[in-house]
C-alpha cells in the first residue's frame, strides 16, 4: 500500500461541475458562488433563475485563502460536447445527480466520460429532501453506472420525516441546515446514532479495501484515528478508486459548505493533473486550451489553464502568437490581470492560431495536442442561407468561427441538392446557433430541413434517335445518333459505350455525344438527376460541312430527353444504415419508432462496453430522418443517439411517390 500520509494541495484548484439536465447543476454552480461571495445570495426561497447551459461558465472564486475556479458544464446532451477538453484539464469534477431512475442513463454516459479521462469525481447528491427514497436505497440504484464503489460521506438528519441537516460519517458529527448561511453543528441525536454507526462502519469497510492498516483495525474492533480516515478518503479520491457522495440541496444552499470543505482538503490540485495529462514542467509556460470564444470586439479568446510556469501579458508561444490580454473570469465579467500563475485559468486574447485541447507552450517550443477532440455524428441538420444574398461570403466565416468554438457543428455541402447544411446534435443545438448567428454576427438566416437527394432510374430497354438539324444561313448544324438506353444493376451508376461502324458518326464527335448524354442525366422526366443507366451509342449520321461537336451534343440530349419517358422512369430514394444506441430498457420503444418511420429493423445486440445499453440497427430511408432525435430522446429521457450512412438507392413507388413528385413540380414551377 501506497503512504497515506496527510498530503493537502494547496494550488490554485479547478473543479468542473457536470451533471444531467435539470439535476440542478447550474443552481450548486450559483449556491457555491454566493456562499464563497463570488456573488450575490439568492433572495427568498428560491435561487435565482437559470436557463438550461449551452456553454461552459467559468467563475474564480476563494475559498478559506484557497483559489478555486468552478467550471458550470452544459448538461443537455445537445451540448455535452463542450465538456472533455474543459474537464481534460480540471483537478476534480462534482457529478450532480437526483433520485431520478430516468437521468441514469445520462449519468451513466457522463460517469463513463469521467472515468475514460481519469478524473476524480465527488458525486453530490441533490435534492435530498424532495425525496421519498432513503439515501442508501438510493445509491443502491445509482451504482450500476459507476464503475467504482460510490463511498456515503453524509446521511440525512430527518425530524418527522422531514430532512432538516445531515450527519458528517467522518466527523461524527450533526449539521442542521440553515437556509443559504452556514449549517449549525449538533450533537448525533439518540434517535439516530444506531443508523450513523452502521452506516460509517460501511463507509470504512470500503476505505479499508485499500488500506490494509485500517483492514486490520476494523478486524481487531480498534476505532481508527481520524486522521487517517480523513487521508483515506483523499488518498481514494485521487486514485480515482471510490467516488465519495456528499448530500444537499443545492437550490437552499444545503451540503455546500462540507462540499467546499472536502474539494479544499481532499481535490488534488494543477501537480497532479499535470501528471495525468503526461505533462512536465520544463520552466517554460504550459497552458491548455480549454475553450476558444470569438467575442464581438475583442476578437478571437483562447480560454487556459496554466499548467506550469507563469503566463505574462505579451509572452511569446512559438508559431501560435504573442499573447495579447489576459483576463480572469467570473462567468461573463472579465477583469483584466497582468499575468497568471500555474494552476490558474484565464482568457488569452488574439491567439489566431491556437485550438481547443492544444497545449501551448512559451518560447519556440511547437504546439503539442493534449486531447484528441472526437467529433459526434451529427443527428439533425437544417439547410442554412442568409435571408440576404450579399451575405453569403460573411456567413461562410463566421459558420467557421462556429464550428471553432463548438466542434461537435458541423458544415456539409450538399452537391446533389446545392444546399449548406449546418449539422450538430439536436434541434436545440441549431437553434443556439442560428441565435448567435443573428445576434453576435448580424447575420440574419434561414433554416428549413433539407432537401431529400431523390434519384431516378429506368425499368426496361429503349431505343431512341435523336437528331438535331439548323439552318439559318451559312453553315447549319447537323447531328443525328440513335442511342439504346438500358437498365443498370442498382447502383452501378452510369455507363457509356459505342457499337458505330461503317463511320456513321465520326470518332471526334464521339465524347461529344457522351457530353450530351452526360447533361441530359442531371434531369430526368421525373426531375431528379438519372442513375443506373447504360447508354449505347448504336447508329446515326453526319454532314461534311454541318455537323460539330455542339451539334452532336444537342442530338444526344433530345434522344435522351424523349427516350427516357419511354423507359419506365421510377423514382429512387436513399436508404440509410442507422444504428441507435439506447438504454436497454427503450429498445422496444426505439425499434417501434423506426418502425413506424419505414425502417426495417436488422436486429439488435448488447453492448459490451456499455452495461444496460444496446445497439439497434436498422435500414430507414432517409425521407423519415429528419427529426428521429427528437423522439428517440422523448423516449429515453434524453440518452438515445444515433449513427448514420447511406446504405443504398430503393425504387419508391404509390402514393409517397406521388407526393414526392408533386412537391418536385411545385418546386420547379
Amino acid at each position: 500500500m501506497e503512504n497515506r500520509a496527510s498530503t493537502r494541495f494547496t494550488g490554485p484548484k479547478c473543479i468542473a461541475i457536470v451533471g444531467p439536465l435539470e439535476s440542478g447543476k447550474s443552481t450548486l454552480f450559483d449556491a457555491i458562488l454566493a456562499r464563497t461571495g463570488a456573488q450575490a445570495q439568492p433572495n427568498g426561497n428560491q435561487a435565482s433563475p437559470r436557463s438550461m447551459s449551452t456553454e461552459a461558465s467559468f467563475a474564480t472564486t476563494s475559498f478559506m485563502g484557497e483559489s478555486m475556479t468552478f467550471i458550470d458544464c452544459p448538461g443537455s446532451v445537445e451540448f455535452s460536447q463542450e465538456a472533455p477538453p474543459v474537464v481534460a484539464a480540471a483537478d476534480v469534477a462534482v457529478v450532480v445527480a437526483d433520485a431520478d431512475d430516468k437521468k441514469l442513463p445520462q449519468l451513466q454516459l457522463m460517469l463513463r466520460e469521467l472515468e475514460a479521462l481519469g478524473i476524480p469525481r465527488i458525486l453530490f447528491l441533490n435534492k435530498i429532501d424532495k425525496s421519498s427514497a432513503g439515501v442508501r436505497e438510493t445509491l443502491k440504484t445509482l451504482q450500476p453506472v459507476s464503475s467504482t464503489p460510490l463511498l456515503l460521506r453524509q446521511i440525512p438528519l430527518r425530524k418527522d420525516g422531514i430532512v432538516v441537516g445531515s450527519i458528517d460519517l467522518a466527523l461524527e458529527r450533526a449539521y442542521i441546515y440553515q437556509e443559504h448561511a452556514p449549517s449549525e453543528i449538533a450533537p448525533i441525536p439518540d434517535e439516530e446514532k444506531a443508523r450513523e454507526i452502521e452506516a460509517r462502519y460501511s463507509m470504512l469497510e470500503t476505505l479499508a479495501d485499500q488500506d490494509d492498516v485500517l483492514m486490520e483495525q476494523l478486524l481487531e474492533e480498534i476505532e481508527p484515528p481520524k486522521d487517517a480516515i480523513f487521508n483515506d478518503l483523499a488518498a481514494d479520491l485521487r486514485q480515482g478508486s471510490v467516488t465519495p457522495v456528499l448530500i444537499g440541496n443545492a437550490e437552499k444552499g444545503h451540503g455546500v459548505l462540507r462540499l467546499l470543505k472536502a474539494l479544499r482538503h481532499d481535490a488534488p490540485d494543477v501537480t497532479a493533473t499535470r501528471e495525468r495529462l503526461g505533462v512536465e514542467s520544463n520552466g517554460s509556460a504550459l497552458m491548455q486550451v480549454m475553450k476558444t470564444l470569438h467575442t464581438g470586439h475583442g476578437g478571437k479568446v483562447s480560454i487556459a489553464r496554466v499548467l506550469a510556469g507563469q503566463v505574462s501579458d505579451g509572452t511569446e508561444l512559438g508559431s501560435i502568437g504573442r499573447v495579447s490580454g489576459i483576463y480572469r473570469m467570473n462567468g461573463k465579467e472579465q477583469t483584466k490581470v497582468p499575468s497568471a500563475a500555474e494552476g490558474e485559468i484565464v482568457a488569452l486574447g488574439k491567439l489566431d492560431r491556437a485550438n481547443t485541447g492544444d497545449l501551448l507552450c512559451s518560447g519556440k517550443n511547437a504546439v503539442e495536442r493534449v486531447i484528441e477532440l472526437k467529433r459526434p455524428d451529427p443527428v439533425f441538420s437544417m439547410a442554412v442561407r442568409p435571408t440576404d444574398r450579399k451575405d453569403e461570403a460573411k456567413l461562410s466565416v463566421c459558420l467557421q468561427k462556429l464550428i471553432e468554438e463548438d466542434p461537435s457543428l458541423a458544415i456539409i455541402q450538399r452537391r446533389e441538392t446545392g444546399e449548406t447544411l449546418l449539422a450538430g446534435q439536436g434541434e436545440m443545438h441549431l437553434r443556439n446557433a442560428k441565435s448567435m448567428l443573428e445576434g453576435r454576427y448580424q447575420i440574419n438566416v434561414d433554416m428549413r430541413p433539407p432537401v431529400v437527394p431523390y434519384l431516378e432510374t429506368i425499368r426496361r430497354e429503349v431505343t431512341q434517335r435523336g437528331r438535331h438539324k439548323k439552318q439559318s444561313g451559312g453553315h447549319g448544324q447537323f447531328g443525328d445518333v440513335v442511342l439504346q438506353i438500358s437498365p443498370l444493376l442498382r447502383g452501378s451508376g452510369f455507363e457509356f459505350t459505342e457499337t458505330i461502324t461503317g463511320g456513321v458518326v465520326p470518332k471526334q464527335y464521339i465524347p461529344s455525344v457522351e457530353t450530351g448524354v452526360r447533361e441530359a442525366l442531371q434531369r430526368g422526366p421525373l426531375g431528379f438527376p438519372v442513375v443506373d443507366i447504360k447508354v449505347n451509342l448504336a447508329d446515326g449520321s453526319y454532314h461534311t460541312v454541318d455537323s460539330s461537336d455542339m451539334a452532336f451534343q444537342m442530338a444526344a440530349k433530345l434522344a435522351m430527353r424523349e427516350g427516357l419517358p419511354l423507359a419506365g422512369p421510377v423514382l429512387l430514394e436513399p436508404i440509410l444504415k442507422v444504428q441507435v444506441d439506447t438504454p436497454s430498457e427503450a429498445t422496444a420503444r426505439v425499434t417501434a419508432i423506426l418502425s413506424q418511420r419505414r425502417g426495417q429493423i436488422m436486429g439488435f445486440e448488447t453492448r459490451t462496453d456499455l452495461a444496460g445499453w444496446d445497439v439497434v440497427e436498422a435500414l430507414v430511408p432517409e425521407a423519415e430522418m429528419g427529426n428521429l432525435i427528437i423522439e428517440l430522446r422523448s423516449a429515453t429521457a434524453g440518452a438515445a443517439t444515433y449513427r448514420a450512412q447511406l446504405d443504398h438507392m430503393a425504387e419508391l413507388t404509390g402514393r409517397l411517390a406521388d407526393d414526392v413528385l408533386a412537391a418536385q413540380g411545385k418546386t420547379a414551377a
